[in-house]
């Protein structure tokens, strides 16, 4: 089985050397290298973190913008204030369910890519998962993550190139967050295949791998050496705050300033490993200004980016 033979990889993976991974591979588009970006959601910058006010109060700071998009909302003031500067972006979807290829309709499609196309966007992203459940519609929406077995790998991946082909951008799937999660696979092997089976580019969130790690009884760091790093376009990294309910123990992904200290040795090891990663978010927006710009620079040193 994929899972087991990867998850006794893991055990050496602090056994090899310590550096960035030299093999890459050569059918994934050529991508632009974006830096370090913030996230935002519709209204975010109301109630959080205005990027461009960010930018210019510490210079060199945030490199591009990710906008969180639902059709029903389209892009706020904020996002159209980043277009009409000029400056770099993504376009993170919130409401397509990768895991259901018919999902992707002709209108989302198009009014989708329309959307991005107005930010600017360097490509499309999303957690792999379902955004809504029942009609694509905000009184239905939600997160739920995959069900970890191959034949949903492979459907996500036709999901996929479906979009890629239609917008004609590149689309990353996301390893989604959650309390609870089915399936046979370790998640790192179902977006593996997903990569396999697609021939795209990947965006591996470090907060939500921890959380996934820590649900599951696993170390931090487990199966990653089993996992196509020279995929890895795109790295999230975000807070997160332990609970307890009744007993049962789950971290709540509610992006707060600090990153588990699980998400940053994640971090670490894929920013190291990684020769395609073109971009890393992090994902902070409600938060006070003050309250990340030190986690920020921590980032761009630990990769190294000017």
């Amino acid at each position: 089985m994929l899972r087991s033979r990867r998850i006794r990889r893991c055990r050496d993976v602090h056994n090899r050397p310590g550096s960035r991974e030299d093999s890459a591979v050569s059918d994934l588009p050529p991508l632009p290298r974006l830096g370090i970006g913030i996230s935002a959601e519709f209204e975010s910058a109301r109630r959080g973190i205005d990027a461009l006010a960010l930018r210019e109060e510490e210079p060199g700071l945030v490199d591009f913008l990710e906008y969180g998009c639902d059709l029903a909302r389209g892009l706020d003031d904020h996002a159209r204030r980043w277009a009409a500067a000029g400056l770099p972006a993504t376009y993170h979807f919130l409401d397509l369910n990768l895991t259901e290829p018919d999902d992707a309709d002709d209108d989302w499609l198009a009014a989708t890519g329309a959307l991005a196309q107005e930010l600017g966007a360097a490509w499309l992203c999303g957690d792999g998962g379902l955004w809504h459940f029942g009609p694509r519609d905000r009184g239905h929406e939600t997160l739920l993550p995959p069900v970890l077995t191959r034949d949903s790998a492979l459907e996500m991946a036709d999901a996929i190139r479906r979009v890629a082909d239609a917008t004609g951008m590149a689309v990353l799937p996301e390893n989604p967050p959650s309390p609870v999660y089915l399936g046979d696979l370790h998640i790192l092997d179902y977006f593996a295949l997903v990569a396999e089976r697609s021939g795209g580019g990947l965006l591996l969130d470090c907060a939500h791998l921890a959380i996934y790690q820590r649900m599951m009884g696993h170390a931090p760091l487990t199966a990653l050496d089993g996992f196509p790093l020279d995929r890895v376009v795109e790295v999230h990294v975000a807070g997160g705050v332990e609970k307890d309910s009744d007993g049962f123990a789950w971290v709540d992904d509610d992006h707060q300033p600090e990153p588990l200290p699980d998400t940053w040795d994640i971090f670490e090891e894929v920013a190291e490993r990684a020769p395609n990663l073109r971009a890393v978010v992090y994902e902070c927006e409600k938060n006070p200004p003050a309250e990340v710009v030190d986690n920020f620079r921590r980032i761009r040193q630990t990769l190294g980016w000017t």
